[in-house]
């Protein structure tokens, strides 16, 4: 497995060289971002736990770090990341550097199996989309590749993503609508795990 470390002005060349001499992965992580799901537990160990319960079917991982976490620190452990580099890629950008193109060109290049985790819900790059049906179109994809992720104790439980479109569903005599029990804003990709059933008599 890989671990690259690079300067910022060519930061995003190397890493799409990085990628295409590694794909497929089956998964690409914002290694940040998971690291801080439980605010109690050491960061490393927040990253670790989700490595490990990725990789146990033998899935490609690759995950998306920053610089500061290689240097050994009350959160950052040299040898827990070192364990982690043996079961998944690691890519370490720039502490400044916004990862949300990263994390997206991963995902886009391994091919539609690839599945991707962030608590993120990628508003910063929805809201740079040109008009409302590049914008649709994404959330639908997103909903389909975005894998969030639930605590249970101190075990990841996996919600997977859709393999369904979360859209009133029809067979012509019965529908099948989603709907939340609770108000959320419209962009979100948390979509309802609820389904009222109707059939026509």
């Amino acid at each position: 497995f890989g671990v690259v470390v690079l300067g910022s002005m060519q930061e995003f060349e190397a890493f799409q060289t990085f990628v295409e001499n590694r794909l497929p992965f089956d998964i690409v992580i914002d290694g940040l971002n998971v690291s801080h799901i439980k605010p109690r537990k050491m960061h490393c160990e927040n990253l670790f736990d989700a490595v490990n319960y990725l990789a146990k079917d033998n899935a490609r991982l690759l995950v998306l770090g920053r610089k500061h976490m290689l240097i050994n620190s009350s959160n950052w452990k040299r040898e827990i990341m070192k364990e982690m580099q043996n079961k998944a890629d690691f890519f370490f950008a720039e502490n400044i550097s916004e990862d949300d193109a990263f994390l997206l060109y991963a995902t886009l290049q391994s091919g539609k199996h690839c599945k991707f985790v962030t608590r993120d819900f990628l508003r910063d790059h929805k809201a740079c989309l040109s008009n409302s049906l590049t914008r649709h179109l994404f959330r639908k994809w997103q909903r389909g590749h975005q894998i969030s992720k639930k605590m249970f104790l101190s075990v990841f439980i996996q919600q997977p993503a859709f393999r369904y479109d979360c859209v009133v569903q029809t067979t012509g005599d019965t529908w099948h609508i989603p709907y939340k029990d609770t108000f959320e804003e419209k962009d979100s990709y948390r979509v309802p795990r609820k389904w009222l059933c109707i059939q026509q008599k």
